[in-house]
């Protein structure tokens, strides 16, 4: 021990570290193989006694819980009806068969939202009404025949209402982006249903829950508008029908049996599907209780009967191509599942149904590789599922086929095709456009749904606050940006000298955090400490695919070498390593952790807890003076990471703060992460809960500050100027204005150092050792 301390390489205390390759990488590597390890965790509890409670407030709450995750938490139109949709030259009648009418239709959802699609109506006595879901790019017409680009074996609807079933068929929002002729989605090659996703998903929504509720409102025209009859409601959905299938019944009671075709298998590698899928907290929810992969969803529909029609999936093997400069969609791919892995689902599911004595009533098909979605077998076990084995005359259960939807003309020309169907790319544009103006609308009364949220904080006093806001602290870091298990190794702390200036030494230091996570660094420390003085500490954070270089010994950078001009003027400066590094190998990580409930910013406050406990142990550091100062996704870290961890005493944004949830899901603004690469930004629900003046309330009392470049593409003067009023008009409120400040400079994307070096000086209390005579008066 005593050699170690006596070696200058190595830093007092601390182990020798040995150089190991690009640190910043292996970090990355080792949170994936942490992730593999709790998806693995997640998925073993899910197989620990199946999920066999039944009981209705159980199933009640896991069901609210559900709705809530997907972003079904709207309000449906009352008065539910099914309307046609006809012009004085395009009628609703489409064809009429032998067998059954095809008719253009919509139903109202929201307000400004509707349904669109086809109904198929059988020309004799209904047994049952089913909501036939097909995939994405699969429009209704080719699903009911009126369209070229489908087997007629895949076309399913058909082979309902030929089985005496009313069928309506949605069309689903669908995988093509802007080339598939739709103006409102400049500059990115995205789906329709990762755009609307990313919107949506900052506000509490999801692509899934909107088009869940569209077939729940169908569900309540079926139930409400035309309950008389008594007649079952079904879903079969394939593909990502499918998947809307399964959570339509795992929701709604009165659906009577569902049928999933192509989509059942185990979630585990949810993350590796395409980002409209990225469900938050799939496998691990808040309570603790079973996650929500496809066997939980089945026990949520037990005892009702729920066929699983092993069936191919759809293959997507990625997002469309990058064109012209259009770019930004997150990578992700569909493939079929093994039929061994669906078996092994079910098998999940199984106890469940066998409890409740309806084992019968949980039905795998299997058609085999070459099967189509709806294999006779998969409609015949469906059809008695939810209508029985009685016939379409077998009395009160039939319904007369002259019940019509709102306007149809009861009798027409017999024979095949009556009319030209429905252009799909016009409907398709209406339906995208509906759901991005209801989702923008959110985004309007977000500020709104923020401060009934923030009702219970008291500002009366500083006390007040500080107590009344605990639970808000606590739910940023639980609900929002999700709470790791506390770090399970000692820090082990181990060092190597990487920098000898004349006023301060630099050690690389690494200490561990879990098993293959661990937290890295480069210390800056003084040379003319004298025994027994602590100092202040500043944390200088690099911004996206940075390292502790770029902000100690890059002059010409963004940065302006910021930690080794405070490191001159005496401070002791840390520079972490934070792993948002490597393009998509660090955003599938961030998918992988979303399926558990959390995000980038989990890791980084582990490796921040552990890091500051480290710090504050140093014998030169004073533990009442650490502060944070970051630049970019360094400004995010310093917005987030301090207003949960009130060990930093101060914290400074740059480059960063901004209105940020109008940043994350404005369509309108140029700079929106709408239409960016980086699709790990959006965290769940952030929208009605947190935006940076909120974040910004958690720091208080302690001492905030924004840098801001009038020049920064990262955001407008005015919506950063809008949100930091309302940080200002806080601290005035709790009598300490003086705490906070915004500094502006002619400049752009960049680290400033002047007032902000002012700023720390003065609520540090450090008079600075040497006056920092950096140039940054460069524009960028």
């Amino acid at each position: 021990m005593d050699a170690e301390r006596e070696d200058p390489t190595v830093l007092p205390g601390t182990g020798p570290a040995s150089p190991a390759g690009d640190r910043a990488m292996v970090m990355v590597a080792g949170l994936h193989r942490f992730l593999d390890r709790e998806l693995v965790a997640a998925d073993s509890a899910a197989h620990s006694p199946a999920p066999t409670t039944t009981s209705r407030p159980s199933t009640t709450i896991r069901r609210e819980q559900l709705a809530r995750l997907i972003g079904a938490v709207d309000a449906r139109l009352p008065y539910p009806s099914l309307e046609l949709v006809a012009t004085l030259d395009a009628p609703a009648l489409l064809q009429r068969t032998p067998g059954y009418e095809v008719f253009a239709v919509r139903w109202p959802v929201f307000e400004g939202v509707d349904g669109e699609g086809l109904v198929l109506r059988p020309r004799t006595a209904v047994r049952a009404n089913v909501i036939a879901l097909p995939d994405a790019d699969w429009t209704p017409e080719q699903v009911a025949g009126l369209a070229p680009g489908l087997d007629p074996s895949a076309q399913f609807p058909c082979r309902l209402a030929e089985r005496h079933c009313q069928v309506v068929v949605p069309v689903l929002i669908d995988r093509q982006d802007t080339w598939s002729g739709n103006p409102a989605i400049r500059m990115t090659n995205q789906p329709h249903r990762e755009f609307i996703y990313r919107m949506a998903f900052e506000l509490g929504r999801h692509i899934v829950g909107y088009e869940v509720q569209k077939v729940l409102a169908l569900v309540d025209y079926f139930t409400e508008a035309v309950p008389q009859n008594g007649l079952p409601v079904g879903v079969y959905g394939y593909g990502e029908g499918g998947l809307l299938a399964l959570h339509s019944g795992a929701l709604d009671e009165r659906i009577g049996a569902v049928a999933v075709s192509g989509h059942f298998r185990n979630r585990r590698d949810a993350w590796q599907e395409p980002i409209y899928r990225d469900i938050w907290r799939l496998l691990r929810p808040a309570d603790g209780d079973h996650g929500f992969g496809d066997a939980h969803l089945a026990v949520l529909i037990a005892p009702r009967g729920l066929v699983v029609d092993a069936v191919p999936g759809p293959v997507v093997s990625g997002p469309p191509e990058r064109r012209e400069g259009r770019q930004g969609a997150a990578p992700g791919s569909l493939a079929p599942a093994p039929p061994e892995e669906v078996r092994a689902e079910v098998a999940r599911a199984r106890p469940a149904y066998d409890r409740l004595g309806a084992g019968d009533r949980l039905v795998l098909v299997e058609g085999g590789s070459d099967a189509t979605p709806g294999t006779p077998a998969a409609l015949d076990a469906f059809i008695a599922l939810l209508a029985g084995n009685a016939g379409p005359d077998d009395g009160a259960r039939a319904q007369s086929a002259d019940h019509s939807p709102s306007g149809a003309a009861p009798d027409g020309p017999p024979g095949s095709a009556s009319a030209r169907p429905p252009d799909p790319r016009a409907r398709q544009q209406r339906q995208f456009g509906q759901l991005c103006r209801f989702t923008q609308g959110l985004l309007r009364q977000a500020g709104r749904r923020r401060d009934a949220y923030w009702s219970g904080a008291d500002p009366s006093s500083l006390d007040t606050w500080q107590r009344s806001t605990a639970h808000y602290r606590a739910a940023l870091w639980d609900d929002v940006l999700g709470r790791c298990p506390p770090p399970s190794l000692a820090p082990n702390p181990r060092s190597r000298r990487v920098y000898d200036r004349p006023h301060w030494t630099g050690y690389e230091v690494l200490l561990d955090v879990w098993p293959d996570v661990f937290a890295a660094g480069v210390l800056l420390v003084p040379k003319d400490l004298k025994p027994g003085e602590r100092r202040p500490v500043v944390v200088c954070q690099h911004g996206l695919e940075g390292r502790p270089e770029d902000v100690i010994d890059h002059p010409g950078s963004v940065y302006h070498d910021f930690a080794a001009r405070l490191a001159d003027r005496g401070y002791i400066v840390y520079a972490p390593q934070n792993p948002y590094i490597g393009g998509d190998a660090f955003r599938g990580a961030v998918r992988k952790a979303h399926l558990l409930g959390w995000t980038i910013y989990s890791f980084i406050f582990a490796q921040q807890q552990v890091t500051l406990g480290w710090l504050r142990g140093l014998d030169f550091v004073d533990p009442s003076r650490i502060a944070y100062y970051g630049l970019s996704y360094g400004g995010k870290t310093a917005m987030r990471i301090p207003a949960v961890l009130t060990d930093y005493c101060l914290s400074i944004c740059s480059g960063d703060f901004n209105e940020w949830i109008v940043k994350c899901a404005s369509v309108d603004l140029p700079m929106s992460y709408m239409f960016t690469g980086e699709y790990e930004m959006f965290e769940f629900d952030l929208g009605n809960t947190f935006n940076y003046a909120e974040m910004a309330g958690l720091i208080a009392p302690r001492p905030f500050m924004v840098e801001r470049g009038h020049r920064d593409g990262v955001g407008l003067d005015e919506w950063v100027t809008f949100e930091y009023a309302k940080v200002r008009r806080r601290y005035a409120d709790l009598g300490i204005r003086e705490r906070t400040a915004i500094a502006f400079f002619e400049g752009g994307h960049m680290i400033h150092g002047q007032d902000t070096f002012a700023f720390l000086d003065r609520h540090l209390g450090w008079v600075p050792s040497r006056t920092d005579t950096a140039d940054v008066s460069l524009t960028r």
